[in-house]
């Protein structure tokens, strides 16, 4: 049998499927389109990039390896696409997998350093509309967190989508 069709994900597909559900669980009247879709992009890109993946950046195993990472090691804080994936990472563990981390990091504290990552990244960023969304993610880091959590808690909640043999 073949399951490829069924198993394999692209990007567009995984980054398709996060925009759509994040954008049907975020609060409308906060949630600009733009700011969707870049949420759903740091979602699709760790939903498809393997923890042992050379790609960078790659999906963190833990908070406490984002802070061995990024918070131990600061020679690379002027650096925008790191701050920006330091940003992204302690999003995704302290938003999407929050639940999960939370009964052995202070997510919250995570959640404050997440937010100066992308200020880092957006002082340092010679891109004037990146630095904007940059911003705005520094900015808007509570509420994100707070969309990813409950796309996660939905997602849980749905009905399996693979079936066990039987």
């Amino acid at each position: 049998m073949d399951t490829q069709p069924w198993l394999a994900v692209t990007n567009g597909q995984a980054l398709r499927f996060f925009f759509e559900h994040l954008r049907d669980v975020s609060e409308l009247d906060d949630a600009p389109e733009s700011e969707v879709l870049y949420n759903a992009s740091v979602l699709a890109h760790f939903a498809t990039t393997s923890t042992a993946s050379l790609e960078f950046p790659g999906t963190p195993t833990s908070l406490a390896a984002v802070f061995n990472l990024y918070v131990l090691d600061r020679s690379q804080h002027t650096d925008p696409a790191i701050m920006e994936a330091a940003g992204s990472q302690c999003l995704l563990l302290t938003g999407f997998f929050g639940a999960q981390c939370a009964d052995r990091h202070n997510v919250d504290w995570y959640g404050t350093l997440g937010a100066g990552f992308y200020g880092q990244a957006a002082r340092h960023n010679s891109d004037h509309t990146r630095a904007a969304m940059m911003r705005t993610m520094a900015a808007r880091f509570a509420f994100w967190r707070r969309q990813q959590a409950r796309l996660a808690k939905e997602l849980h909640d749905l009905p399996r989508l693979l079936k066990l043999a039987g």
